[in-house]
């Protein structure tokens, strides 16, 4: 959680007219966040316990045939590209590359910092205005957003983070600031399309509630249709992917789909089968796009989806393409394909990039603007999502390494205001930190070999290793800010600390 800076002022330091929106807003959401992330633990607790998530017995919300007509400006959502919100540059690019859609984001590439998020409030602000720009230095002039028919979508911070500094002592929802903030910035008559939000982190039907209630309070604050504010939502959590029909189903008025975060869903597959040896992954750069237990969750999910009329949505490629290394370029580009294609075939209408040279060939993948006339074949509406990991991938004590060297360098970027760094190759974001602590975390409970003093001699010679090859890294951060990263990391893996934060 961080707070708001010393001396700060509600009455004077927020945008005009924002308190008296936020107030009685925070007096209903808040209480309400509290109890869904104390009901999440809960539900974590019993995983460890033997009681892992399972599907919910048939409601209306299974068995009725209701389907959303989707609005035509979203139709077509082959590729949306993400990136941190406070890049006033990449989020410039980003809307101009021709990608069918754009996500602008709060959450986990950007810091969780005062600073980084109000930059990034405004900058999507001025995006969704259209009057963002940043100089080029190159070219020696200002860019600006062109006119195009992108959709843009704001992802703000998750149930599970709160906010202080706001209300004195009282902590407000992170994921209510937010949203608020970026609302009462804007002129809902200036948009191209409603306003769109992106939910993460989300682990339960229940919490669909939540959000639908206050995407139709904050309409009804501006005296707009209850049903205004449009949204998509990411499956990253293990218990979601047994209740995201219902959770769909709760939203109906709003949801436009549905996107398998996968990184965040296999931290958090995991995290809830953390106490049982049988679920320790092999190194991550070797388990397989198609494994099991992705697949099924894309196949579900692209059935459900299509059964109620909206879109299902892929995730991201970590391999990121390079304008450096021709090598490189043309490794991710073709396993960008690859990946792609395999979603398409799975019957999704799209996936996530995050580099514009990524844009067209993720929309070549996709053939049609979406398959939403499609379902696939599989006869079991209620797969197992779980089936082990066996056959794949390959377990090593370099593995164990590269994920020590990964989160070193990635606490280190966080340490320095970056969210997301690109990391030898991969673009590694909170999601891909907390699979690779998790992972280390699964061999020290589950492989002999793997002991606590083996661990931190990893830790030690990493970091050591990083130090002596800091001058040729072009990581930001000193040695002393690296020298943290590394006890915060190992200190997150000894205390259990695997939570999104």
């Amino acid at each position: 959680m961080n707070s708001a800076p010393a001396g700060f002022d509600p009455a004077r330091d927020l945008s005009p007219g924002l308190l008296d929106l936020l107030t009685p807003l925070h007096r209903e959401f808040t209480p309400r966040q509290q109890q869904l992330v104390a009901k999440r633990k809960d539900v974590l607790a019993a995983a460890h316990r033997g009681q892992l998530p399972d599907y919910l017995p048939p409601s209306p919300a299974t068995t009725g045939g209701g389907k959303v007509e989707l609005p035509a400006w979203c139709r077509d959502q082959r590729n949306q590209m993400t990136g941190p919100a406070d890049d006033a540059e990449l989020v410039v690019k980003m809307l101009n590359s021709g990608a069918p859609g754009v996500m602008l984001d709060l959450e986990d590439s950007m810091a969780n910092q005062w600073e980084r998020l109000t930059q990034g409030v405004e900058n999507i602000r001025k995006a969704l205005r259209g009057e963002l720009t940043y100089f080029d230095k190159k070219r020696n002039r200002t860019v600006g957003i062109q006119p195009s028919e992108t959709v843009v979508w704001v992802r703000p911070r998750g149930l599970h983070l709160s906010q202080g500094g706001v209300f004195g002592r009282d902590i407000i929802s992170a994921s209510l600031f937010d949203v608020a903030r970026v609302w009462r910035g804007i002129e809902p008559g200036d948009l191209k399309h409603p306003f769109s939000v992106y939910i993460p982190k989300s682990e339960s039907a229940d919490e669909a509630l939540w959000w639908r209630d206050l995407f139709q309070a904050l309409a009804r604050a501006r005296g707009l249709p209850a049903d205004y504010i449009k949204c998509m939502a990411l499956v990253e959590a293990h218990p979601l992917a047994y209740q995201f029909e219902e959770f769909a189903h709760h939203l109906r008025e709003h949801c436009l789909g549905l996107n398998l975060g996968r990184w965040d869903y296999m931290a958090s597959l995991i995290h809830f089968t953390l106490q049982r040896p049988e679920w320790v992954l092999p190194d991550r750069n070797t388990i397989p796009h198609n494994v099991p237990f992705f697949q099924r969750v894309r196949e579900r999910l692209a059935d459900v989806c299509h059964k109620r009329g909206i879109l299902a949505i892929g995730g991201m490629t970590a391999l990121y393409p390079s304008r450096e290394d021709a090598e490189l370029n043309a490794r991710a580009l073709a396993v960008l394909a690859q990946d792609k294609k395999n979603e398409a075939d799975c019957l999704m209408d799209g996936a996530w990039t995050g580099h514009p040279d990524q844009n067209e060939i993720a929309v070549q993948q996709f053939p049609y603007p979406n398959q939403l006339d499609r379902r696939p074949a599989s006869a079991d509406p209620r797969p197992d999502l779980r089936p082990l990991p066996t056959g794949v991938g390959t377990r090593t004590l370099a593995g164990t390494r590269a994920a020590a060297r990964t989160v070193i360098r990635y606490r280190n970027g966080v340490l320095n205001g970056r969210g997301a760094s690109l990391l030898d190759g991969y673009m590694e974001d909170l999601a891909t930190d907390r699979i690779y602590r998790l992972m280390i975390a699964q061999r020290l409970r589950h492989d002999a070999a793997h002991t606590p003093e083996l661990v931190t001699r990893v830790f030690d010679e990493e970091l050591d290793r990083i130090l002596r090859e800091l001058a040729s890294m072009k990581d930001l951060g000193t040695a002393e800010t690296f020298r943290q990263a590394r006890m915060i990391s190992e200190d997150m893996i000894r205390r259990g600390s695997f939570d999104p934060i």
